[in-house]
Parts: structure tokens; C-alpha cells; sequence
């Protein structure tokens, strides 16, 4: 027979701040009396011995005193596998505790509540809950700066490991192992959030304005155990933004996958929010393309004779999207080459440049038109951000992805039209990418004997290459 623990502590006059008279509690509910633990504590076993002989004697007091006590979760079932977890819960007066409010001790919430990295310790060598900081402390000056790509690619992380779900044990990087942790570790945040404080950290965002990086947070405040949950919005799956891909953290594991706008359950109740954090540097997400990951440059020491790192390589696939494959031999890698520098070069000079602006070493310049698919390929063409009508090398990958919409889209769809793919558009094709370009173009690629990643719907150069010849 369950039955509740009665406890009563006095806070010492020095801090009364909830993380400290947790602690203290902690530790004296921890000691005899005789070892200089509080003599509240042992009062409070006494009085649980005899509410417990109470209930046994009078035969139904115990049953009265175990309805005030919170019902138990659900049990697991196959259902929780496309359902979102139990997320938080509130104390027993309803009110949704807030462990900023000195009045509201940090309850435990399924989701560990509101508290440092796991390892982090606080007094005693114990994380202290009082590590958070509160609504007035948090700005975007006190925040990490992230870009999109960037909490994109950590949540991808734990998709690739196959985190377990879990309420109360942590990953190696810190967090813990269920939603709101997980959107805590994609946004970098320095503490494991719960779906009560997440907001504190963002503002809120109308749905059609949502981009990668971006959440979609139900907090249920009257009973936060009842559905709450929180997602990332990794894109668009299609041009009807009637569904979208999420990155969550559910049972058994974090997974990706597509989802109806906002969520299966509750969907009309999940609020839109952006990180305060979130800084430019190029978006990334939408359904699964191979669309180069774009980051804030690395710096000038990333570059040149002797460099060797992910950096170069993802320099040379920019570079060979557009249109500096000719001068990779191979496929280009993390150690600097000739290659590397001959193919910036050749971009720096499409642009116009001259002199020390063309010396073949990416500069921030050379590096932010690569990454936002701007300025004029190799070859004269014009990026993403400039006009295509004429275009004939291959813009990069970012030019097709959910939301973009420019000149290229419409030449490749009409080109597919013409080369007797277009069956899967109801209309004339446009400059907006939608999902049937994307099954238009897997068509032809599956027509060149490709399958799998090879065939995933999104044109790279040698898809764009073979289309147009």
C-alpha cells in the first residue's frame, strides 16, 4: 500500500533559495538524529508508521489516504511508439511549480525537472536545481549562439545513436534522455530544460513562419502528464505544409520522421517557438536531402597548405556543386590540396575578383556565398540568388529543398517535362519546389538504374548534369 510521505524542514536563515533547502533536506532526511540529521525527518517516519497502522487497523483509511496520491503512468504499449511520452508534471495543490519561485520547491517531474548538465555538480557534490537561470536572467546575450544547421545536425546526433528515451538517466553529452532534454541539447543550452521553461528560452512564432531549428511545444499547465511534449521542425515535407519532418525524443528512441502538422495528438494546442539564440549562417533540415551543411566560417587557419579537417571537405563539395568538380581528381577530402585551391580560385574569379581577393584561400566572403548558394558558379552561371533563366551548371543542392523557391526549380521541372518525366504534376511546374518535383526527378534517377540515397529525389550535379545533356 502506497502512502504519502509527510515531510517538514526548516531552511537555514543563510539561503533560502530552493536548490540550497533541497539539499539540506536531502542530507538530513539522510542521518540519524544522533549523526546530526533533523529530528523532522524522523517525525515524519513516525508519522507514517502510524497512518500506515491507522489504515490496517481501521481497514480503508490507507485506501483513502493513497486517492490523494497521483494516479501511475501508463503502462508501455505499442501505441507509445507513435505517441509522445508522459512529459511533466505539477505539485499536488494543481498549480504547475515553477523551481524559480522560491515557494515552489523543484518538483519531481518525469522529466527530472529544471537543473544542471548532468555532472555538473552543485553543493555536496549534488547537481543543484538552482543552477537555471530565471526569466529575467535569460537574454540573447547569456544565450549560446547557434545557427539552424548547427541544432539541426545535434539533434541529428542522437537520431544516429538511437538514444534511448528515458526520464531519468542522461547521455554522455550531459542531457537527459527525453524531449525536453533533447530540445535542451539541440539549442545548447546549458542547463536540461522541462516543457514548463522551454519558452523562456525562445519566442513565440506563427506556424507559417517555422524554420528548421524551430519547436512545436504542448505544455498541458492543469496536468502536465497528459500529452505534453515538444518537437523540432526540420522542414516542410511538402509544398501543402500540412505535414512536416520532426526530430523528437520519444519511445523507445530519438527518431526523424514525418509528421502531421502539429502533432498526432493535441495538434491544435502546440505552439510555435524559435530559439532567442539562433543566429544566420544558412538553414538546413526539410526532408532527407543531401543539402550541404552550412556553418559560420571556421576562420582562416582551416585553410591552406597543411590544413586537414571536415571544413576542407565540406569546402570542396560546395565548390564541386558549383561547378569546381572538374579540378578534384577524386572526391574531395579533409587534407588541403592543389585541388582545393585551384577550384576557390576559380569561384573567387567568377565573381569578379581580383588580385589577393582571388589567391585561391576561402576568405569570409568566398565562405558565406558558398554556403547560401549566392554569387556566380564556376563557369559564369549565377547562384540561387541571382537570376537562372540562362543557367546551365548546377546550382548546388541548397536551390532544391522545401521552401525554396527560385528560377532553377521551374528550368528543372520543365526540363524534366520535356524529357518525359513530369507525370506527377498536376499543374505547369514553378519556381517553388513541392513534392512533385521531388518525385519527378526520384523518376529519372531511378530511369539511370540509381536506388536508395542515389534516388532520393533531390538533384546533385550528376542528376543535373544528365538531365540537361
Amino acid at each position: 500500500m502506497s502512502v504519502p510521505v509527510f515531510e517538514e524542514f526548516e531552511p537555514a536563515a543563510d539561503c533560502g533559495c530552493p536548490g540550497c533547502a533541497r539539499q539540506r533536506r536531502d542530507l538530513a532526511l539522510g542521518l540519524p538524529v544522533r549523526a546530526g540529521g533533523h529530528p523532522a525527518a524522523h517525525g515524519a517516519r513516525r508519522a507514517l508508521v502510524l497512518v500506515t497502522a491507522a489504515g490496517v487497523v481501521l481497514g480503508g483509511g490507507g485506501a483513502a489516504v493513497a486517492t490523494a496520491l497521483p494516479s501511475p503512468s501508463a503502462p508501455f504499449t505499442p501505441a507509445d511508439l507513435t505517441e509522445p511520452a508522459a512529459a511533466d508534471t505539477a505539485d499536488t495543490a494543481g498549480r504547475v511549480a515553477d523551481p524559480a519561485d522560491p515557494a515552489f520547491p523543484e518538483p519531481d517531474t518525469p522529466q527530472g525537472g529544471r537543473g544542471p548538465l548532468h555532472g555538473a555538480p552543485g553543493p555536496g557534490g549534488q547537481p543543484s536545481p538552482n543552477a537555471t537561470p530565471t526569466t529575467s536572467q535569460i537574454s540573447t546575450g547569456t544565450l549560446r549562439k547557434s545557427t539552424r544547421a548547427e541544432i539541426i545536425n545535434r539533434a541529428k546526433l542522437w537520431v544516429a545513436a538511437q538514444v534511448p528515451y528515458s526520464m531519468e538517466k542522461y547521455w554522455s553529452d550531459g542531457y537527459r534522455q527525453d524531449c525536453s532534454g533533447y530540445i535542451s541539447m539541440a539549442w545548447n543550452l546549458r542547463s536540461n530544460e522541462w516543457t514548463g521553461s522551454l519558452d523562456r528560452f525562445a519566442e513565440r512564432v506563427d506556424r507559417t513562419e517555422l524554420q528548421p531549428g524551430d519547436i512545436l511545444l504542448f505544455h498541458n499547465p492543469a496536468d502536465p502528464t497528459r500529452g505534453s511534449h515538444v518537437t523540432i521542425f526540420g522542414g516542410w515535407t511538402d509544398y501543402t505544409h500540412t505535414s512536416y519532418v520532426a526530430y523528437e525524443q520519444t519511445k523507445p528512441r530519438t527518431r526523424k520522421q514525418a509528421t502531421p502538422m502539429a502533432y498526432w495528438e493535441n495538434s491544435d494546442r502546440y505552439v510555435a517557438y524559435r530559439y532567442k539564440g539562433v543566429v544566420s549562417g544558412g538553414d538546413t533540415g526539410g526532408t532527407g536531402g543531401a543539402a550541404s551543411t552550412a556553418t559560420a566560417y571556421p576562420g582562416t587557419a582551416m585553410f591552406g597548405p597543411g590544413a586537414d579537417n571536415a571544413y576542407v571537405t565540406q569546402l570542396g563539395r560546395l565548390l564541386a556543386d558549383r561547378g569546381g568538380k572538374r579540378y578534384y581528381s577524386k572526391g574531395p577530402g579533409p587534407k588541403w590540396g592543389e585541388a582545393d585551391r585551384r577550384a576557390t580560385q576559380a569561384f573567387q574569379l567568377a565573381q569578379g575578383w581580383k588580385g589577393k581577393a582571388a589567391d585561391g584561400l576561402p576568405g569570409p566572403a568566398t565562405w558565406k556565398l558558398l554556403v547560401a548558394g549566392g554569387g556566380k558558379n564556376i563557369g559564369g552561371s549565377s547562384g540561387s540568388s541571382g537570376s537562372s533563366s540562362n543557367a546551365t551548371g548546377f546550382p548546388g543542392r541548397g536551390s532544391f529543398r522545401p521552401g525554396q523557391s527560385n528560377a532553377y526549380v521551374e528550368k528543372l521541372g520543365k526540363q524534366l517535362v520535356k524529357r518525359g518525366f513530369g507525370k506527377h504534376y498536376l499543374s505547369g511546374p514553378g519556381p517553388r519546389w513541392t513534392e512533385a518535383d521531388r518525385r519527378n526527378v526520384e523518376a529519372f534517377q531511378r530511369a539511370q538504374g540509381w536506388r536508395g540515397a542515389a534516388a532520393d529525389g533531390y538533384p546533385g550535379p550528376e542528376t543535373w548534369r544528365r538531365l540537361f545533356r
